[in-house]
């Protein structure tokens, strides 16, 4: 009897939580744009790769039999001083178009906050129709604008009495059509990134900028420690988003000058286009635009990681 008293007692362990069981039914659903995403973006990127590191010229397109030839492309490439020129010159037209764009978007939106409701709509409605003009269309344009013959912008510099600009051929000159890519361009981005900074500015409190009022600011000072500071990352989003865009112009710098005259307006994806197209060696031009890749990412990261910091401190 003691024996039995003295023996504890054992209760049962308590059974396992049951996992409960994750549904089939959202992943299903999404599966067909999950796998037409990776075939419209990761193919061809895997592709390209495989290309580049590859000896694809004409005669491997129509034979087929393009062998391995691994960083031949790169180190060829990356040698030629040609490539570098053309990358100086990507990075300089990226530079003048993100700052144009983030100035000018900036000051627009500004505008459209303090405009009054029917103002702000026919604004906006302009800024809408720009956006959704075609790219094709509007490099069209563009190239009637700045006609020898027939073009506005001579006729209306004749007419307030610049006698040189008659008959001036404005894409016979470097520098010229340069400009008037970088005018095209920046017309084209104002409006996605003006619309989204006004979309978030209005939703900056009020109450801080009247306490700005109060307080004397100047119209420099309340958007340099209120408005920028408070949206600090979207500024920092549209920027890497202009970035990108302007990187990658091709449609318009093509239209117009096709790289020329001579190599003033030849960024990367011309030049890598001309490459695969004109030499017919694919992948060198693969090897170009993956270089275009990634030297994107870099900055990108280093962007990001800048940004990062600075909101980390904030």
């Amino acid at each position: 009897m003691t024996l039995l008293a003295e023996r504890p007692v054992q209760t049962p362990a308590p059974a396992p939580p049951r996992r409960r069981k994750r549904p089939v039914l959202p992943y299903l659903l999404i599966a067909p744009t999950l796998i037409a995403t990776a075939y419209l973006l990761l193919y061809p990127l895997v592709r390209n790769v495989i290309i580049s590191l590859q000896e694809f010229g004409l005669p491997q397109l129509v034979r087929g039999d393009a062998k391995f030839i691994g960083l031949a492309n790169y180190a060829h490439v990356l040698a030629d001083p040609e490539f570098w020129g053309v990358v100086r010159r990507t990075l300089w037209f990226t530079a003048i178009n993100v700052v144009l764009i983030m100035v000018l978007s900036t000051a627009v939106a500004l505008l459209l906050v303090r405009l009054n409701r029917w103002l702000r709509l026919l604004v906006m409605g302009g800024l809408v129709l720009t956006w959704a003009t075609p790219i094709i269309a509007a490099t069209t344009v563009f190239q009637w604008l700045f006609q020898s013959r027939l073009g506005v912008v001579n006729w209306a510099l004749v007419s307030l009495g610049y006698e040189e600009y008659r008959d001036y051929t404005w894409f016979a000159d470097g520098e010229a059509t340069f400009g008037i890519l970088v005018t095209l361009i920046v017309w084209q981005s104002i409006p996605f990134a003006a619309l989204s900074l006004y979309a978030a500015m209005i939703t900056v409190p009020q109450e801080l900028y009247e306490a700005a009022r109060i307080d004397g600011a100047s119209a420099w000072r309340t958007f340099s420690t209120i408005t920028f500071p408070m949206l600090r990352a979207m500024f920092g989003l549209i920027t890497c988003l202009e970035v990108i865009w302007v990187v990658k112009a091709f449609v318009q710098i093509w239209v117009i000058s096709q790289g020329g005259p001579g190599r003033a307006t030849t960024t990367l994806p011309v030049y890598a286009f001309q490459t695969a197209q004109s030499l017919q060696r694919y992948d060198l031009g693969a090897a170009v635009s993956m270089l275009m890749v990634v030297l994107l990412v870099l900055a990108l990261l280093a962007y990001f990681r800048q940004l990062y910091r600075q909101e980390r401190e904030a």
